[in-house]
Parts: C-alpha cells; sequence; structure tokens
C-alpha cells in the first residue's frame, strides 16, 4: 500500500470513528432525556396511556422498516418473545411511569442506571457464562449508597415508593437482558426481533389498560408540547436509538460504544435539573458521583462470556465483539411472505 492510499485509509477510519461518536452521543442524550420527557406527559397522561401510546408509535415506525412476518421455530420461541415484551415494555415501563409521579425524574434515572448490576447477577446465576469478581461486588455496595442518599431525602414521604418502583423496574429489566441474549440465538436481525417484542408488549398489556382505567382521549395530542414529547419517546427513544446505537457499535466496536452508557446518568440529572428545575442538594450530587464511580467499577469486575473473551482477543473491537454487546450476531430468522392478516 502506498503512501497516499494508507493516508486515505487512516482518514476514512478516522472519519467511521467521529461518525460513531456522534451516534453513540446522541443515543446517550436521547435515552438519558427520556424521564424528562415522560415527566412532562405525566401531566395530562396517565403512566399506562404514555406506555400504550409510546409503543403503538414505535412498533408503526418498526413496522414502516420491517414489514415482512418472521417465521419463528415454534411456540417455545414465541414464549421467549412474548417473555420478552413482558418484561422488557409492560412491566419496565410501567414501573418506571408509575414512579415518575412519585418521586423526581432524576432520582428514577439514576437508580434504573444500576440495572447492569441486576442483569450480571442474573445472568451469572441462570446462564453461568459470565463470572464476577469481587470488584464487581465492591462496585455495587457503592452504587447502592449512592442511592440511598439520592433517595435519602425522600423517606417518609411517597418518593421512596417512587425510589422503590424505580429498583424494581431496574431489577425487571434484568430478566429482560437475559431473554434478549436468548432470542439473538433465534434472529441476527434487531429490527425484526424488536419489532416482534413490541407486537406482544402491546398485547400483554390490554390487561392493564382495562385495570388501570385507560383513556384514549386523542383531543389531548392537540396540545404540541403533548406530542412532541410523546413522538419523541415513539419515534426517538423506543425505535430510531435502536439503529443509531446498532451503528455506533459497528463502527467503534463494543467497548468503546458501551462506556457512553455511563453518561445517561448523568444527562438524566441534569436535563431534569435545567428543564424541570428540579433540586440539585450536595447529597445528591455526592450520590450521583458514588452511583457512577460504582457503575464504572463494577464493570471492571465482570468477566466476558468465555467465547465472546476468545473473540474479543482475537480481534479486539472487532464485529464479532459488537455483536455480542449488541445482543446479535447469530443466524436463523428468515423473512416470510408480507403478512396480509
Amino acid at each position: 500500500m502506498s503512501a497516499r492510499e494508507a493516508a486515505a485509509a487512516a482518514r476514512a477510519a478516522g472519519g467511521s470513528a467521529a461518525r460513531g461518536h456522534l451516534f453513540a452521543l446522541f443515543t446517550v442524550v436521547v435515552w438519558g432525556t427520556t424521564f424528562v420527557a415522560t415527566k412532562v406527559l405525566l401531566v395530562d397522561f396517565a403512566p399506562i396511556e404514555i406506555l400504550f401510546y409510546r409503543f403503538l408509535i414505535g412498533f408503526l415506525v418498526l413496522w414502516a422498516c420491517r414489514p415482512r412476518h418472521v417465521k419463528l421455530g415454534g411456540w417455545r420461541e414465541e414464549a421467549l418473545v412474548a417473555a420478552a415484551g413482558l418484561t422488557g415494555v409492560v412491566l419496565y415501563f410501567l414501573f418506571e411511569n408509575i414512579a415518575l409521579t412519585y418521586t423526581t425524574a432524576s432520582n428514577v434515572g439514576m437508580i434504573v442506571a444500576v440495572n447492569p448490576f441486576f442483569t450480571a447477577l442474573l445472568s451469572s446465576l441462570l446462564l453461568r457464562d459470565e463470572k464476577l469478581h469481587p470488584v464487581f461486588f465492591a462496585g455495587f455496595a457503592l452504587a447502592m449508597a449512592g442511592i440511598v442518599l439520592i433517595s435519602w431525602e425522600g423517606l417518609g414521604t411517597g418518593g421512596v415508593v417512587g425510589d422503590a418502583l424505580a429498583v424494581a423496574a431496574a431489577a425487571v429489566w434484568a430478566f429482560y437482558a437475559v431473554l434478549t441474549r436468548k432470542l439473538a440465538l433465534l434472529c441476527d436481525d434487531t429490527i425484526q426481533m424488536t419489532k416482534r417484542t413490541f407486537a406482544w408488549g402491546l398485547v400483554l398489556m390490554v390487561p392493564a389498560l382495562f385495570l388501570l382505567d385507560f383513556q384514549f382521549g386523542l383531543e389531548r395530542f392537540a396540545d404540541p408540547l403533548m406530542s412532541a414529547n410523546m413522538l419523541f419517546l415513539g419515534v426517538g427513544a423506543s425505535a430510531a436509538c435502536f439503529a443509531t446505537w446498532g451503528i455506533a457499535v459497528k463502527l467503534l466496536g463494543a467497548v468503546k460504544t458501551s462506556a457512553y452508557i455511563y453518561l445517561v446518568p448523568v444527562i438524566t440529572v441534569a436535563a431534569s435539573v435545567l428543564v424541570l428545575g428540579e433540586p440539585l442538594t450536595p447529597q445528591i450530587g455526592v450520590g450521583v458521583v458514588l452511583t457512577c464511580a460504582g457503575l464504572v467499577l463494577s464493570e471492571r469486575g465482570k468477566g466476558a462470556p468465555p467465547a465472546e473473551a476468545a473473540a474479543c482477543a482475537e480481534g479486539g473491537a472487532t464485529a464479532a465483539c459488537g455483536q455480542a454487546a449488541a445482543g446479535t450476531g447469530a443466524p436463523g430468522c428468515e423473512e416470510a411472505a408480507p403478512d396480509r392478516r
């Protein structure tokens, strides 16, 4: 390769990395501000109504991208997708939305950010493919101390109920994360499987629509603020960010992209203070620092699954590592003729 060709290749690689960082930053900014958007919507919408409209919009966007029907192996595989819809769509976001009616967006954003702890614990117990070192548990203890500080002012008030629901949401997400690891073996098309998961989530939330007094109330969408925030959640956070995160993983690799996750709780707190005027006391500030430090420390105490570690050792931050982190990369899903039902 000539010097000119080498320079051109270096510029192309640099441009790809820059795009990857932009996609990753865009994704975490959107994810970090979803709690603020939900808090705004709670003025006119009930938690179950936000949940339904958000994922209906997200499903329609994904269906437009992948209108074809996906064939799975049988009822066991379909049951896995349904379980993912129940945990990752219905229960997680219902707990999160209800939590926001009791406590601040910054509290909820910080608390649910610890879901990697619960995911690692559940993955280690059920899948036995991830070794947890003492450093992981030290990070977990540090983050829990941070959450106690964040929630301390809510003790004795309704705020502690919201914080407890946020912890429950983080724990439920762990089950969804483990399920998506299994779903990755069924289909390598993330959009297809996400669309199917959203569809099951919408079906399984129907009982909650009746129990929690769901109202269509379409006239509320006449308010531009309400429409903008609902579209932000449905199109931006629930549909587009799946694509932008996947692109970032392909361009940067799993390790560099995953580091951006640590910005999500920081962005949530900053947006909550700036947009909603929520308080940022010294005690909450210390809690934020402890929680983020615990997250970083715990990541250093997790061992990669054997197959993934070997692949990453051979190729560094290659596509194989990126697919492993993104929950994709296994064949087995075929697109059938368009579903005309």
